[in-house]
């Protein structure tokens, strides 16, 4: 088994470092988690680390799924399949560049919920699944004759808040369901994020992305029996949509790795590969002093592996190191993934929204407005509608808290989209694209009688890191100068099934699902181009591939070819616009 003896790992009585690399389970079809597993074992690794996504495997409260693309158990048995030691990082917050940092959505329906702390309700849900979870990890400790070397105790909580009772509590949870291998907790390189989240007897490890000989000296005052590990090297970063699209040579990964091996510290590479945002699963950051920026559907992250699991020139730099230093021979490697053009594809039959809103969507009456959570939705579109009745001036409106991005309906007829980036600092990625034009508030003309207003809302990713977590989605409020109105049907539109949607053959005005078909030859990926749509949601065979939007810096939207089959559905929701309605699939990817 794993243990610390002496300031070193030792495994099974000898000397052991950890060469880890990052793969999620929920991010990487099943059909491919054996291939990019063998992968890390080929590149001279010998540990994965994953994340569990509470928001996932517990949709709604008491109602679990573990199958499929949730498979945790069929993962990790996989991965000791190829022959790689497993770190997991259960959470029960992950942050990962993914929906409310991994928590899920229903816990904000409570207003007066308190995360990640001891508030007593939060830890009763959090109970509620370590109790479902950890049971169905034990078989696999590495105690127990599995794979599971250690696991981690909360995430870079220091980044958040700093109770210890909190903390206290994930250990003696953990320890209660039976887990008995290494505990560890994980922060920055900063003295006041080791300070909030870490325990004096649980072993520290470091996050960062360089500077690796020169990193651990901050951890001296607080980890003083364990070796030096970097809980996530950070080998690139994410995307922001309006961003730019980031890289990072493989040379200066390649110095990193050197520097971990000369110092000899044990390492998890943050990500080997990064895999796909699937649905609604990004995440979204706003730090202080920033904009809410929204994270694109791509997780590629410089991974060594690439989003479709192809090499890159850093995993064969990378490769060439760690199996030159552990004197492994270099056998042949995988073939890489094999891509196809299918072509153009015709989108011929279309389905307006608001016509469909009796088939995909679920009614309700609130006498103000109450978010999505509120009405035990996670993900999707909610609209507010609610009638003003009499004789108004030409008054100022307000419509308050639209959280993310609103478009506005007077008596059905469009009359303007508002951004949730008007309400916070300046971005600057979307500076340039949202300012005081998309505001909520602007100028009402005169009612004489009866005005129905309308509010849909677009719901991008839960903020999943920092202060302003609690990022409850719809609209809090709108205002005819001081006068606050009541009275709403609320629409709460998951877009979870979109089978009863009814198509016609001529085109309406967006928001609209507009369907097509097209064949495929093989089970090869390949990438959907949108060329000519603005902002919306592709499915294929039922399968929700991601957000697309025309800022980018993405491009197109990767289509794994296990989902393929000899005929294929494709939908795409458009929020605003198109020139044509036709998109592209082919070989090539554009990240931007």
């Amino acid at each position: 088994m794993l243990e610390i003896k002496n300031k070193e790992f030792y495994m099974n009585g000898k000397p052991f470092k950890i060469y880890s690399g990052a793969m999620h389970y929920f991010r990487i079809l099943p059909e491919y988690w054996e291939d990019r597993l063998t992968k890390l074992k080929l590149a001279g690794f010998n540990t994965v680390e994953t994340y569990v996504c509470w928001n996932l495997h517990e949709p709604k409260p008491n109602e679990f799924c573990f199958d499929g693309l949730l498979d945790i158990v069929k993962f990790i048995e996989t991965a000791k399949k190829v022959g790689l030691y497993c770190i997991v990082r259960p959470g029960p917050y992950i942050c990962a560049e993914w929906d409310f940092g991994g928590l899920p959505a229903w816990l904000l329906k409570d207003k007066n919920m308190q995360i990640r702390c001891n508030y007593p309700d939060y830890l009763s849900c959090v109970e509620r699944f370590y109790k479902k979870l950890l049971p169905m990890l034990v078989p696999h400790l590495e105690t127990n004759g599995g794979n599971i070397i250690a696991m981690q105790v909360e995430n870079e909580y220091g980044s958040y808040g700093n109770d210890k009772e909190y903390l206290k509590f994930i250990e003696s949870l953990m320890n209660e369901c039976g887990i008995d291998v290494l505990y560890f907790t994980s922060d920055g390189n900063w003295k006041n994020m080791l300070s909030g989240g870490s325990l004096p007897h649980i072993y520290k490890v470091l996050n960062f992305g360089s500077k690796a000989k020169t990193a651990f000296n901050c951890l001296k005052d607080f980890e003083n029996s364990g070796p030096n590990m970097c809980g996530e090297f950070w080998c690139g970063w994410f995307d922001h949509w309006g961003d730019k699209h980031h890289t990072r040579d493989a040379s200066s990964v390649g110095k990193e790795i050197k520097d971990f091996l000369d110092i000899g510290a044990s390492f998890n590479f943050y990500m080997f590969h990064g895999g796909t945002n699937f649905g609604f699963t990004a995440g979204a950051n706003q730090n202080p002093g920033k904009a809410y920026e929204p994270t694109v559907t791509s997780y590629d992250y410089c991974a060594l592996l690439n989003e479709w699991g192809d090499y890159t020139p850093a995993y064969h730099e990378i490769r060439e190191i760690l199996c030159a230093y552990q004197e492994i021979e270099m056998t042949e490697l995988p073939e890489s993934p094999k891509l196809q053009t299918i072509g153009n594809v015709e989108l011929t039959e279309f389905a307006s929204l608001f016509d469909n809103l009796s088939n995909i969507a679920e009614k309700h009456y609130a006498p103000v407005p109450e978010s999505m959570e509120y009405f035990n939705q996670n993900f999707g579109l909610i609209y507010y509608e609610t009638v003003i009745s009499g004789k108004y001036d030409i008054s100022p409106l307000n419509i308050k808290g639209v959280h993310d991005f609103g478009y506005v309906y007077f008596d059905d007829k469009y009359k303007k989209r508002i951004s949730r980036l008007e309400y916070t600092s300046e971005s600057k990625g979307l500076k340039a694209l949202f300012s005081k034009k998309n505001s909520g508030k602007f100028l009402m003309s005169a009612i004489n009688g009866n005005r129905k207003i309308g509010v849909l809302v677009d719901a991008m990713g839960r903020v999943n890191y920092g202060e302003h977590m609690t990022d409850r989605k719809g609209i809090t409020d709108i205002y005819i100068g001081n006068q606050r109105q009541m009275g709403y049907d609320v629409y709460t539109i998951p877009l979870d099934n979109l089978d009863k949607l009814e198509y016609k053959a001529d085109k309406k005005e967006v928001p609209l699902f507009l369907k097509g078909s097209f064949k495929a030859n093989s089970n090869n990926d390949c990438f959907v181009h949108l060329n000519g749509f603005k902002k919306g949601y592709v499915w294929v065979n039922g399968f929700n591939l991601g957000r697309y939007w025309e800022i980018g810096p993405q491009k197109s939207l990767y289509l794994p070819g296990a989902l393929l089959k000899e005929e294929n559905e494709i939908i795409v929701l458009e929020m605003e616009g198109f020139s044509n309605p036709t998109v592209s699939i082919t070989d090539k990817h554009n990240l931007g």
